[in-house]
């Protein structure tokens, strides 16, 4: 059995499952769903200094790297605004993740760092437009139809 052929589907699935998470978690926040910014079942006020305008990066920017569209950018920024949070806002409550509520910024942040490093992975909006800019649709392509004589 060769493991590495799942590392392709592997790659694609956490993308999708990590943008999904960062999706939702955005949606929250701006819109109130899901039980809202910090479980309150209140959006974050339109246009508030820091956590709304991260709230739209996390809808933005998590849609993107969901459907692996501008996957890499999307990542690195998403990636650098966790950074952000966990620096400016959770580090300064005290050093370790654990003691100052920061795990979730911590693990966004280098599960995005990953995603822009290795890519969308096969299952990507940015892999089908590769392989249609390349003439072809490779292993998706259909088999050729049969023509009679």
């Amino acid at each position: 059995m060769n493991v590495d052929r799942f590392g392709g589907p592997a790659l694609s699935l956490f993308r999708v499952v990590t943008g999904l998470l960062f999706l939702c978690h955005g949606l929250a926040s701006v819109f109130g769903v899901f039980g809202g910014s910090r479980g309150t079942g209140q959006p974050i006020p339109f246009g508030t200094w820091p956590g709304w305008w991260a709230a739209l990066i996390q809808v933005v920017f998590g849609t993107l790297v969901l459907i692996g569209l501008a996957t890499r950018v999307g990542a690195l920024l998403s990636s650098g605004s966790m950074a952000y949070a966990y620096f400016v806002v959770h580090q300064p409550a005290a050093l370790l993740p654990l003691n100052n509520g920061g795990e979730l910024a911590v693990l966004f942040c280098w599960s995005f760092f990953l995603v822009a490093v290795l890519g969308p992975g096969r299952w990507s909006l940015d892999a089908a437009i590769r392989r249609h800019r390349a003439g072809g649709l490779g292993a998706y392509a259909p088999a050729p139809a049969r023509v009679s004589p």
